[in-house]
């Protein structure tokens, strides 16, 4: 009787965060993942993306905002099934243990906290128009000033991350009303500007399918991503079985229709003059260094450039104020994991992971030094972003098959399907990334494994890394190494297109193919060597209200 009374124990236990607060609605919520879409990214996505595809960017856009539609609904259910701090790096914990789950959670750090840097070099870059010294226009990086006065716009989003939440989601709300209207007012003031013929130069697509596949690790995903950021907060949602899918499908619903409209009215808009050698032939100083606020002074709209420019602080700053909340929130989750020390996890009297914030500044600041522009570190955000985001799908379909009765306050139609279909689709991302991104994610990982590895010899209360937990991982590392494989033997370099580092042995659409067969083994596999049912619900269970309660007394 008591070993049949384990696991219904277990499968009914959820997890539960110890110190955070439920003080976030719905809005509240939404705001958070669309404070992270409207970033920096669309201050240059549309540039970039035209510059890759000319016309075509507008598919760009759509065929992400798809992609990233379907993690979504999965993000939707994992959410709302355990609601914990940090979920991206939780979930794959409870599917397949310890050894997978600490590289999944290292990518959502990863990722995590190289936001904020990328977000202060926005600023340096637009606030270069009224401060000179900030940023080079000619070396495309920003100047000592401009690095220094990065690390005080970091600190300032660390102590502003002190607030309660409570507080500090009302300031997020107010700051995100204000990153929508915007580019609403953009829209329709650049409607005005139209210039049809822009759009046949060079044909619909000049550079062919290729250039459409590159434009999204060109600014495109980049900007659309974030829509996860109600995951990162799920301990301190209120309801969060009803608010979570909410909030990231009503988030990521809005952010792609902005986007796409922005897109339209960015090559509309254009003085035909500027696309005399094609749209990857722009060279006008002010599209390059603030591509919406140069086009409306060239269009005579003084005033929308200039609410531009303000805005080009205060759209990033929401942004990168956001991404600090949300590292110390994934690493608060994966000292609960016991991935990293437990100081991680304390929290002040206002429910805040004080210590995660402090981390967050230093290991941002740290980022900071090999990547000095913005368009730097767009590849290395965007890929350690899907790494993350391929988590998810392998972590449903696990679940579904593990624990096929626990609670799903809301379930993700078709998943036997769209589970398998978001792990390939997550990863023609990382593919189209390039590999120049793609080798300096691997030594990013490396350097991962090598901290978290040293801090778990140390550790009196590590999590188990025993057989099943290995095995769960087998999986892996032929995962990371075939994707860096296919990515040598492919089209894109994401990088030095003068010395490219591909072979191109892969030919369009060939590559496309193998990378969904090859997902398909590592998907199927993953599901055939997940934990077994009764290891999956102990780690549920361990960090269960229960268990705590239980730990406390």
């Amino acid at each position: 009787m008591a070993t049949e009374s384990v696991p219904t124990t277990a499968t009914t236990a959820r997890p539960a965060d110890v110190g955070l607060k439920r003080e976030m609605g719905l809005i509240g919520g939404m705001w958070a993942s669309e404070t992270s879409l409207i970033g920096s990214g669309w201050l240059f996505g549309a540039l970039y993306a035209s510059q890759a595809a000319g016309t075509a960017a507008i598919l760009a856009w759509v065929g992400v905002g798809v992609i990233f539609a379907v993690l979504a609904l999965v993000y939707s259910e994992l959410g709302a099934m355990y609601p914990v701090a940090g979920g991206t790096g939780r979930f794959p914990h409870f599917a397949f243990g310890t050894v997978a789950g600490i590289s999944f959670g290292f990518f959502a750090w990863l990722q995590a906290v190289t936001v904020a840097p990328i977000e202060c070099y926005a600023v340096m870059q637009y606030g270069s128009y009224a401060w000179h010294g900030i940023y080079d226009s000619n070396s495309g990086n920003v100047t000592g000033l401009g690095f220094a006065m990065a690390v005080v716009l970091m600190a300032i989003f660390t102590l502003l991350n002190f607030f309660a939440m409570r507080l500090f989601s009302k300031v997020n709300s107010g700051i995100t009303w204000w990153k929508i209207a915007i580019p609403l007012i953009a829209i329709v003031a650049l409607f005005t500007q139209f210039h049809s013929a822009n759009f046949d130069v060079g044909g619909f697509a000049p550079y062919g399918a290729k250039g459409v596949f590159a434009a999204t690790s060109a600014g495109v995903a980049f900007a659309l991503l974030g829509f996860e950021q109600a995951d990162q907060l799920a301990g301190e949602i209120k309801n969060p079985q009803r608010n979570l899918p909410r909030a990231i499908l009503g988030a990521l619903a809005i952010a792609i229709v902005i986007y796409t409209l922005l897109q339209v009215v960015f090559i509309g808009a254009l003085p035909h003059s500027q696309l005399a050698h094609g749209f990857a032939g722009i060279s006008n100083s002010q599209i390059l260094d603030g591509p919406f606020a140069g086009v409306a002074g060239l269009a005579g709209i003084a005033w929308l450039a200039w609410i531009l420019r303000l805005d080009a602080v205060i759209s990033p700053g929401g942004t990168g104020l956001i991404y600090f909340t949300s590292t110390s929130r994934v690493s608060y989750g994966l000292a609960r994991n016991r991935y990293y020390p437990p100081i991680f996890s304390w929290t002040d009297r206002r429910g805040v992971p004080w210590f995660g914030l402090l981390a967050s500044f230093v290991f941002g600041c740290i980022f900071l030094l090999p990547f000095p522009s913005w368009h730097s570190l767009v590849g290395l955000v965007t890929s350690a972003a899907v790494l993350m985001y391929a988590g998810a799908p392998l972590s449903l379909g696990a679940f579904r098959s593990q624990v096929p009765e626990a609670n799903r306050p809301y379930r993700m139609g078709g998943a036997i399907v769209l589970a398998p279909l978001a792990f390939i689709l997550a990863n023609f991302l990382i593919y189209w990334s390039g590999l120049e991104v793609i080798w300096k994610l691997g030594i990013c990982i490396v350097i991962g494994y090598v901290l978290i590895g040293a801090w778990l010899i140390f550790a009196k209360d590590r999590p188990p890394l025993i057989g099943d937990h290995w095995k769960a991982a087998s999986w892996l590392p032929v995962y990371l190494i075939g994707m860096g494989i296919i990515s040598w033997q492919g089209q894109y370099s994401g990088g030095a297109v003068a010395a490219p580092l591909n072979t191109g042995h892969l030919h369009l659409w060939v590559d496309l193919g193998v990378i969904a067969a090859f997902s398909l083994v590592i998907y199927y596999w993953a599901q055939a060597v997940r934990l077994p049912r009764e290891d999956m619900l102990e780690i549920v269970a361990r960090q269960s209200a229960e268990h705590e309660a239980a730990s406390d007394s």
